[in-house]
């Protein structure tokens, strides 16, 4: 007996826009229905931005014909249960103990759930994505930061805080750079945007990438040098957990195998304990959508009777 689809709703907030999509569940699959975006009105920071993610909830579910739940991705660090933030290091105010779920929750009439924005990339992709069927993933999201997601028994391992699966900030050199975290020698020191673009002789990850493709040899040294980085966190992670498949998603994937196959090599050579033949290193399929459709997914996981039984 078909069952008649529920709609959620997921906001992706980002510092230059905000993205919205709908997404559908009938009890077995889920889909997208629609899916949209604005500019963040960052120029007044949590003044602004909270009611303008309001506001847009609002409006998106009302011309949906009524969600059940909503979600909301943290470019940063929150508090789940209280719906507050703690740290958004690239979404312009002082955003420390700023209430967001409760007010979005009374002005969309729905329940809301925070989730980290790599940790959302990390479900949409499992559910919908590059991980489909897969039981064990781990993902990794290149921009201007090195964000972070495990999945395990088919689902993303959230953490204290969901803070849990932070890739970007394993230490691969005690003695290295100092990363924005705090600590010295992260990932993410090595492998953020800029560095990428350090490394290749260009100005922008945009201009390494061009260079690149037209065979610079110092911009494919510089894809090498980071891929070799970032292959060491993925190997860590693999050795820990075993995956089916590593998803590599977020503007820097789109490189391809300049960036995946160093990723590769780097399992091959350092992960001894399991076969490391059987992981996958597979780009995202879900674009800059991932974050919209990972918040709505886990809005309606998080909301009792959200989903149809």
């Amino acid at each position: 007996m078909a069952r008649t689809p529920t709609l959620h709703l997921g906001l992706d907030l980002g510092g230059t826009n905000v993205k919205w999509t709908i997404a559908e569940h009938d009890g077995t699959t889920w889909r997208t229905r629609d899916r949209g975006q604005e500019p963040t009105a960052a120029a007044g920071g949590p003044a602004t931005i909270v009611p303008q993610l309001a506001a847009l909830a609002a409006r998106v579910s009302a011309e949906a014909g009524g969600a059940r739940s909503l979600g909301l991705t943290i470019p940063g660090l929150y508090l789940p249960d209280a719906g507050e933030v703690l740290f958004l290091p690239n979404v312009p105010g002082d955003w420390r103990g700023v209430p967001v779920a409760a007010p979005i929750a009374a002005a969309a009439g729905l329940p809301t759930a925070l989730i980290n924005d790599a940790r959302a990339f990390g479900l949409a992709e499992l559910r919908l994505g590059a991980g489909r069927g897969a039981e064990t993933v781990v993902g990794i999201v290149l921009g201007t930061g090195v964000g972070g997601v495990v999945c395990v028994n088919g689902r993303v391992h959230t953490g204290f805080r969901g803070t849990g699966g932070e890739l970007g900030h394993q230490t691969i050199d005690p003695d290295g750079p100092w990363c924005g975290c705090g600590n010295r020698g992260c990932v993410e020191a090595y492998a953020r945007a800029d560095q990428l673009a350090a490394a290749c002789g260009a100005a922008t990850p945009e201009e390494a990438h061009a260079r690149a493709l037209a065979g610079d040899a110092r911009a494919l040294a510089g894809y090498a040098e980071v891929g070799r980085y970032l292959g060491i966190g993925v190997a860590n992670a693999c050795v820990t957990l075993t995956p089916e498949k590593v998803i590599v998603g977020g503007g820097i994937a789109a490189a391809g195998d300049l960036i995946l196959e160093p990723i590769r090599a780097e399992i091959r050579r350092r992960v001894r304990v399991t076969d490391a033949e059987r992981i996958a290193v597979v780009p995202a399929e879900l674009g800059p959508w991932a974050g919209a459709i990972g918040a709505a997914i886990h809005g309606a996981e998080q909301a009792p009777g959200a989903l149809p039984s």
